[in-house]
């Protein structure tokens, strides 16, 4: 299990510096129905990196399983619904991008440190972040047919890959320390990565 998931990180880490082309328009401002939405995040490295490091961190800083494991990723995926829907509606929010990069900055650390936050908390600063993620999906589908199936289609990739990091990091808590380290160094790199492009 700790090779596989060895191996699972060292490919993540692998794939990460493709997405440094920044977050829209990363699919070519093609989104129509469940499968292309399904697709977005796992072929958007911004979004592969946070959705399974919100996973990755909520395993490894877990006290207990329960209820510990899920603050996070409910919390990101309901607030990129939320953000989604803010960006069908018009709402305008300032530096979008540089809160997306901001995020895996964040998330980064957050997985290289191990730091557990109280669960109200933990929910609070990936929600915050998932807003932006989930705004700037929600403008690019405004002009779209079929936005719903999409947007169905991004929450349930989501909630794969906090499965998937939460899977890794239980896998990892008490294995070597310095895979967890790699992979927020690389989660970080990225969001300086994209930080750098959009300020």
């Amino acid at each position: 299990m700790r090779h596989n998931a060895s191996k699972t990180l060292a490919l993540l880490a692998m794939l990460l510096p493709l997405a440094a082309s920044a977050h829209t328009g990363a699919d070519g401002g093609v989104h129509h129905g469940f499968t292309t939405g399904f697709l977005h995040p796992l072929t958007g490295a911004d979004h592969l990196a946070a959705m399974v490091a919100v996973g990755l961190w909520s395993a490894l800083a877990a006290r207990r399983a329960w209820p510990d494991l899920l603050w996070a990723p409910l919390a990101f995926a309901g607030m990129l619904l939320a953000g989604a829907l803010m960006g069908l509606a018009g709402v305008q929010l300032p530096a979008v991008e540089p809160m997306i990069a901001a995020s895996l900055l964040v998330l980064g650390l957050l997985v290289a440190t191990r730091i557990h936050l109280p669960g109200a908390v933990a929910a609070a600063v990936v929600g915050v972040f998932a807003v932006f993620h989930g705004v700037a999906h929600g403008h690019e589908l405004a002009s779209e047919q079929g936005a719903a199936l999409t947007l169905a289609g991004m929450v349930a990739a989501t909630v794969l890959l906090h499965l998937a990091g939460i899977g890794i990091g239980w896998a990892l808590r008490h294995g070597n320390a310095w895979l967890p380290r790699a992979a927020g160094a690389a989660v970080v790199a990225l969001g300086a990565a994209l930080l750098s492009q959009a300020v």
